[in-house]
């Protein structure tokens, strides 16, 4: 993977989060390309939880300052920046005060998902796209991990489809057992659609649930790795019929290889 530039976009990335399959993932593929010499970027959400003096957060001002609309409202973008210690491997955080200044990342105190969930979904998208090509920085491979960056495949194929930026980019998604129960807002639908993202291309958002949110990312993706023993056997089956070329689960003491070997079939 030498000199290969891969974006990773993910939901949750240790040491800034708690360890589960995501966060987890989420850090040790980047560094195993990084440790091969390929270049990569890591983005994920700057929630309210992580500790900014700890990990040494800090506002890159060139980045920051523009508006993103998410369901005709202006939400202004700030992007953060940290070095995972020992590994030199640079994360950048999207962040928006009204979106992820809150206590925790997905869920409130009771366990109630954040009603505003999917718009957090689509200005992280969002972010991510506008901040790279701020960055002027071409991705190879854009590696999705984790739900809430699972609308980063569809507004890559719609909304930014005639960025000449990533003409050559090509989208692999992790997917992984399922992360919460219940729906994300039911107007959901409408919002991406607002965006210019024809209806029959994310009819499943009509209800959004978990499996309906990754199926989307699944049609919207370039190739897909079932990331986990857990995900469910009709998500599972919907890979397998997709018609994209995908990776099945292979154990965390044999994915190094297996990983390489898919991002260069996929290059």
């Amino acid at each position: 993977m030498k000199d290969k530039r891969i974006l990773y976009v993910s939901s949750e990335v240790v040491p800034y989060l708690a360890e589960n399959e995501v966060s987890l993932m989420s850090y040790d593929v980047p560094k195993m390309v990084n440790d091969q010499g390929g270049q990569i970027r890591i983005f994920m959400p700057r929630y309210g939880n992580i500790n900014e003096r700890r990990h040494q957060l800090h506002e890159v001002i060139r980045l920051s300052g523009m508006n993103l609309v998410v369901n005709d409202l202006d939400m202004p973008l700030i992007i953060k920046v940290a070095s995972i210690p020992k590994e030199r491997i640079q994360v950048y955080f999207i962040d928006n005060d009204e979106y992820f200044k809150r206590k925790a990342t997905f869920a409130d105190e009771d366990g109630q998902l954040y009603p505003d969930n999917d718009e957090r979904a689509i200005f992280f998208a969002k972010g991510v796209v506008e901040t790279v090509k701020k960055l002027n920085w071409v991705p190879d491979i854009i590696h999705v991990h984790g739900w809430m960056a699972a609308m980063l495949p569809v507004y890559m194929k719609h909304f930014y489809k005639n960025e000449a930026l990533f003409s050559e980019t090509k989208i692999v998604t992790s997917v992984y057992g399922q992360s919460f129960d219940g729906t994300l807002d039911v107007e959901m639908l409408n919002k991406v659609k607002l965006d210019g993202v024809p209806e029959d291309q994310v009819a499943m958002l009509s209800t959004p649930d978990y499996e309906n949110i990754i199926k989307a990312t699944v049609m919207h993706s370039d190739a897909v790795i079932i990331a986990s023993p857990n995900v469910s056997s009709s998500l599972t089956k919907f890979i397998e019929t997709s018609g994209k070329p995908f990776l099945p689960f292979v154990p965390k003491d044999a994915f190094a290889e297996a990983y390489s070997n898919f991002y260069r079939e996929m290059l």
